[in-house]
């Protein structure tokens, strides 16, 4: 059924006043909302036929009516894109201007402003590591056998790892490993070195056994699952009345992986929200997720997006999701 646009105006009008109260809306504050105004007789009439078609629901015999799962896509599908408002663009703003250092915790930072920004829970995924090429490497002692290897790649990701050596090796054994490797490894992606790669010949015979286990460290680094910052799960709480509810959901979001495909199948069904049952996950049922993938240079580098409940202020959250994708890709693509 296609809605006429004084139904879809009191469907518009539901819709924004339980995100607002959560409670079932009357026919007489949707009478008096702006691009309605008719009598609350027609509203009534209107609502149940709304109600038929599956676009609201009626929780009590006695109380309004609220938006179905179906009744919220209809509203999303309609939005047109909304800027951010004045105090929330200004504290982006001063974010991306003040966020420097190590992108670990710049991307952890971005997950608690975006959670801030909307009061639902935020996830950012970050670049792969496997793409990003090698700017510098080191080798530092710890003890006797016990090396630290620090890596620093072009995406402004700083990975330290521990190795443990079969002999003792001093600072200058330590710095002659470092330079064959640096030799070896520099302007490389971590893929290419996973792609065969072999250890370097010592000049005077077989690779350096510090060179292999640290080379080794670094292949299997670039293997690893795909980083997830997540901020604001807590706010979930608030959210949701059922226990049992706040915990299952909360339970997805401690699983990485689970997070991981979640936002990145709303991606590949060419999505932008996805409400209710089309997360494709029972414990989410009553949750939509809204996704952006951002950019690095022009190419496609890590999403972010924000979960929360299927009542949740989607202009604004739609906004601030763009906003801050927008910025991060911009900050990360200077480096």
């Amino acid at each position: 059924m296609t809605l006429d646009e004084r139904k879809a105006n009191i469907l518009r009008a539901v819709v924004e006043e339980y995100v607002e109260t959560a409670q079932p809306v009357g026919s007489g504050h949707v009478a008096r909302a702006k691009g309605v105004e008719v009598s609350p007789a027609t509203v009534r009439n209107d609502m149940a036929v709304l109600e038929a078609e599956g676009y609201l629901a009626q929780p009590h015999t006695s109380a309004g009516r609220i938006p179905t799962e179906k009744g919220y896509r209809f509203f999303v599908d309609r939005l047109s894109p909304s800027p951010l408002g004045g105090t929330d663009a200004q504290q982006v703003r001063q974010f991306f201007n003040q966020a420097h250092g190590e992108l670990e915790q710049m991307l952890r930072d971005t997950s608690s402003l975006l959670a801030g920004l909307t009061h639902y829970a935020a996830v950012v995924i970050a670049p792969p590591h496997d793409v990003a090429s090698i700017r510098s490497v080191q080798l530092v002692g710890l003890a006797p056998r016990v090396a630290l290897l620090v890596v620093v790649l072009s995406n402004g990701v700083i990975e330290k790892h521990t190795l443990d050596l079969d002999e003792d090796a001093d600072d200058l054994r330590l710095a002659a490993a470092g330079m064959t490797l640096s030799s070896h490894v520099l302007g490389r992606s971590l893929s290419e070195l996973g792609a065969g790669a072999s250890p370097p010949l010592a000049a005077d015979g077989p690779p350096d056994p510090i060179v292999v286990v640290a080379l080794d460290r670094l292949v299997r680094s670039g293997q690893g699952e795909e980083q997830v910052y997540i901020g604001g799960a807590s706010r979930m709480a608030a959210a949701f009345d059922a226990v049992a509810q706040v915990s299952e959901i909360l339970e997805v979001l401690e699983q990485q992986y689970v997070v991981v495909s979640l936002l990145r199948d709303v991606l590949d069904r060419g999505l932008q929200v996805a409400i209710g049952t089309e997360t494709g996950m029972a414990p989410l049922a009553e949750c939509a997720v809204i996704v952006s993938p951002y950019t690095i240079d022009g190419e496609h580098a890590g999403s972010i997006g924000v979960l929360g409940p299927t009542r949740m202020n989607y202009p604004q959250a739609l906004a601030a999701v763009a906003v801050v994708g927008q910025r991060l890709g911009h900050r990360l693509s200077e480096g």
